[in-house]
């Protein structure tokens, strides 16, 4: 089976990768007060079904719902295997997110991004330049600073190694199932492999979802709920078409900067509604982290843009 090549319009694949980490930037913060109300459970079937309804409608109306017709036995077990890991990484996650803050949680899922790069090297045989592994080792190294920093002052709360840990354990089957899509993207287009990512995550989860818990659901709560379930078709969407034009190895590289702009983002809502959300607590060694993955990421992906042009 042929492997995936990406159409090397970095342009546009530097585009849709930041409108992802934008959108992965700010979901926690409306996952973190929609958990108020639902449980991870609930709250992760819902987005699944919201988006597999409005991208069977997408498709629909684009006549690509015929794309399905002449799949391999393979193909459909690649399939299956990423929706398993997607699901894993949304229930870890989530889970994880009830026991840290949204930076932190936004730290510790930048392993997945990483990970996808080693595997982008490995499987895809994607290149690095000199310059690129020094910004991938800058980025390693400001994300463990990070860690730190907020491991030190966090280091009296409860569940905090449980939370860690879970977010950690989403970042490993991420990884998975973005290589699992960059390579299924030889045989269909990005939103048909979500198209039947959805359903079957939705289908799997609807046994253990209590769909009774929306009708306790206020104005707040049902903006922040109808975010998330948004912020997944967006955000996915534009990951899946990003890893049709660049590489995922330099796709990854931007998406190491979303906890800086999960930091930009909690300071803000925390600053116009302060009982919204508790604030962020990030020393010198932190912010130090913090500018040394975005010199990192920048080494990473406009090096290597520019060299490819």
């Amino acid at each position: 089976m042929a492997l995936h090549q990406a159409s090397g319009r970095w342009r546009l694949g530097l585009g849709l990768t930041l409108a992802t980490a934008l959108f992965w930037a700010t979901l926690p913060i409306a996952l973190k007060v929609a958990l108020e109300i639902l449980d991870p459970i609930t709250l992760t079937w819902f987005r699944f079904v919201v988006a597999a309804a409005v991208t069977f409608a997408w498709l629909g109306l684009r006549g690509g719902l015929q794309g399905y017709r002449g799949l391999g036995r393979r193909h459909w077990l690649m399939l299956a295997l990423a929706a398993l890991l997607l699901l894993g990484n949304y229930v870890f996650y989530l889970l994880g997110v009830q026991h840290t803050t949204p930076a932190n949680a936004q730290l510790l899922i930048q392993l997945a991004p990483l990970l996808m790069a080693l595997g982008g090297i490995w499987v895809f045989g994607e290149r690095f330049r000199l310059a690129q592994w020094i910004g991938f080792a800058l980025t390693v190294a400001g994300l463990l600073l990070f860690f730190r920093d907020q491991l030190l002052a966090a280091r009296h709360s409860t569940g905090y190694g449980v939370g860690s840990a879970l977010v950690i354990l989403g970042a490993v089957v991420w990884a998975g199932y973005a290589l699992l899509q960059k390579q299924l993207l030889s045989r269909l287009g990005s939103m048909q492999i979500l198209l039947l990512l959805y359903v079957a995550a939705s289908l799997v989860l609807l046994p253990f979802a209590h769909a009774g818990e929306l009708a306790r659901l206020d104005g707040l709560h049902w903006a922040m709920l109808g975010y998330c379930a948004l912020n997944t078709i967006g955000a996915y969407g534009a990951f899946a078409e990003a890893l049709a034009h660049w590489e995922a190895s330099r796709v990854s590289a931007i998406l190491a900067t979303t906890p800086l702009l999960c930091i930009v983002a909690a300071a803000l809502v925390h600053a116009r509604w302060p009982s919204l959300l508790a604030p962020e607590h990030i020393g010198a060694m932190g912010y130090a982290g913090a500018a040394l993955v975005v010199a990192g990421s920048a080494a990473v992906s406009l090096l290597g843009a520019r060299a490819g042009r």
